[in-house]
Formats: C-alpha cells, structure tokens, sequence
C-alpha cells in the first residue's frame, strides 16, 4: 500500500519525536523486507529523492537525508544524483566515494555524469559521483556525522544513522529498479592495489557468469575474486542478493592519484557500459587493444589476507603485480623502539600475485598489510 502523508499518516504519527515531515513532501508507509517475503514489517521512508525516473533525458538533483545538528535544526545532508535515460534498454547504477577517501572512481563518475547526453543513452543510467558525501568532504573512509562505514551498513535503517539512510534508501529504492550496479573502488588512504576490477564468486551461476563478462570488460591487467574479511553488509553483497549484475573495482589507492589510474578508470567505466548496452559504442577487448589477457586471480581464504603481528614501520618486499612463491619473505614490520631488534618477517603462504600492500607504513597490529592472490583458470569458474 502506497499513501501520502496527507491521506495516510495519523496525528500520532505526526507528532512521533524526531519525524519532520514537511507537508508539501510524500512518505510512504510501506509494508515489505526485501530479505524476507513471508514477513513485512512497517518502515518510513525518510530520504527524499526528487527525480523522475520515468522521464527521458537528463536530470540532476540531490538525495536528501535528514541530518539534525546543532547548527541546523531541519538540515539535510545533500547527495548530488544525475540520471539520463533514452529509449529502451538496461538501468546502470553508478557510484564512487561509498569510501569517502576513494577518489579515482568519485572524478570517473563526476565525468561522466557531465559528459553524458540523451542520445549517447540506451536505457537508464543513475550516477551518484560521492555516494558517502560527508566522509568524501572530509576525505575519510568513514562518515564523520555517525562514525560507520557505508560499506558495512546494508541494508539499513530507514531511520537509522545519516548512513544507515542512505544504506537502506539504495537497498529498498535504487536496486530495486537497477540491472547493473557499479560501486567504485580504490584502496583510499590506507592501501594500495594493483589496478583491478573485481567480484565475489555469487551462488547463482548465470549471474556469474554475467558478473565475469562484466569484470573483464573493463580491461584491467588484473581481476580479483575476493573475500569478505572484514564484517558484513556490504554494498556489493546486497546488490548481488537482489539478483543484480554487480561490478566493483580497486583501481590503485593512496592520496596522490596517478595519471593513468584516472585513464583505466574513465576507459573502463565507459567499456563496462557499452558492454551491458547502456550507452552507444564498439566495445574493446584486451585482444583489440593488443594486450594479453587479464590474468583472474582469487583470495578466497582468511591466511591470503597477511595482517600485522604487530605493530611498526611496514616494509614491502615486491612491487604489485608481482609473482612472489609460497614462502617468499613479501614484507618486514621494523620496531621504531628496538631499531636493534631484527624485523618481523611476513611470509606468503601461498604462491600467487601480491595484489595489495598497505599505504601508510605506520602500522598497528592486526592491520592488512599484504594480499597475495592465486591465479585462476576462469573456465574452472
């Protein structure tokens, strides 16, 4: 059932601590869960989104999340969100900054939400440039007005956290009506990764092998299947049990932001799109392009991810991308108080490609320091 706020929501509701409802805006008072079919509980749509997403050509606005502070009483978090729509044809989500300190694919998708035109378009493409925009104006990898991370928050509370909004607002709204979801990544302030696109291996082995095409398009020298090690509610995850087809990326990492990460980034994006049919183009392969193939790789166990045993100076034994041998010394953790002690050695436990390294070689303990990844047979997959 779908309502107003005028026909539908009572004087109780209205007066519920901590709901403004501005009279002129529609809440939907909504009966589903989008985990559970046989259970439906109530939610309250708090985000408002201005777009009309059935009208061709191009739209810009904002997500707006309610965000009371002390300097702002009714104020609003402001999420800037393009759409562009012509003719028939997939709905591609795109989004960078779900990582406020995650640049590469923020500017990407910043360019193309300007450069696009109705006519380059076949279907529906939704861009949102800065996905967790405070923690991108503030460069960090969490929101500063709650302290969460996006990419642990799916799939929200509709009146939860700023980030918990935003989390559920996707999950309940923009899914939904998406074919295509891609979420850019890099490794922000705190790693560094061989430029990649990658994926989890979903169950469902036609949406695999659609997510696979999808990866490989975007023509990056590496692709990575990986695991989730730390936490759950991720972005990606709840993407893919909504049966979409997920693309995700790491393209490279720290704050400074070389010239050709930009260039795979835009190359790839606009690859990827023409690849699902959302925009006009000839697609371009690896072959085309005179390159050999991308070599796939996994880290699909818990003893790929080399964490810090404890904490120091974090030295790195091998560039990324190389091929280090089981047992390899692949980095030293250096004792600032004991500069006479010998460094902790950190050893590959397995032969494979040292995908990621940490950026800051300040480290704590427990801190990811290396992820050395496996090559695969894609037919295996």
């Amino acid at each position: 059932m779908q309502t107003n706020s005028k026909d539908a929501l009572s004087n109780e509701t209205r007066r519920r601590p901590g709901l403004f409802l501005p009279p002129e805006a529609e809440f939907d008072i909504l009966k589903i869960d989008y985990h559970d079919k046989t259970v439906q509980p109530e939610r309250t749509k708090m985000v408002i989104n201005t777009l009309d997403f059935e009208a061709p050509g191009k739209q810009q606005s904002f997500l707006r999340v309610p965000y009371s502070h002390n300097l702002g009483g009714w104020a609003n978090v402001m999420i800037p969100i393009t759409t562009v729509a012509s003719g028939e044809g997939p709905t591609v989500l795109v989004m960078g900054g779900n990582h406020g300190d995650e640049y590469q694919g923020q500017i990407a998708a910043m360019k193309l939400a300007r450069e696009l035109t109705p006519e380059m378009v076949t279907g529906r493409i939704i861009i949102i440039p800065s996905l967790n925009f405070p923690a991108a104006r503030a460069a960090t990898r969490l929101s500063p007005l709650d302290g969460k991370n996006l990419n642990r928050s799916f799939p929200g509370e509709p009146e939860g956290s700023v980030t918990s909004q935003i989390a559920h607002h996707l999950t309940t709204v923009l899914f939904p009506m998406s074919d295509v979801v891609i979420d850019l990544h890099s490794g922000g302030r705190s790693m560094e990764f061989e430029p990649c696109a990658h994926m989890h291996l979903v169950d469902d082995k036609e949406q695999r092998k659609k997510m696979l095409a999808a990866m490989l398009a975007w023509n990056t020298d590496f692709a990575f299947l990986y695991a989730d090690i730390a936490g759950t509610g991720l972005l990606p995850v709840e993407a893919e049990n909504q049966g979409k087809l997920v693309v995700t990326t790491e393209l490279g990492g720290g704050e400074a932001v070389p010239a050709h990460i930009h260039q795979i980034a835009e190359s790839g994006l606009k690859n990827v799109l023409i690849h699902v049919g959302a925009i006009h183009g000839e697609e371009q392969t690896r072959e085309s392009l005179g390159k050999p193939p991308t070599i796939l790789t996994q880290a699909l166990d818990a003893e790929d991810y080399i964490l810090a045993p404890e904490s120091g100076i974090f030295e790195v034994k091998f560039e990324l991308g190389t091929k280090v041998q089981k047992g390899d010394c692949v980095g030293l953790i250096h004792h600032m108080e004991r500069p006479d002690r010998e460094p902790e050695q950190l050893i590959a436990r397995s032969t494979g490609y040292l995908m990621t390294m940490r950026s800051p070689c300040l480290t704590q303990q427990g801190d990811c320091v290396i992820v050395v990844a496996q090559e695969v047979d894609i037919n295996s997959l």
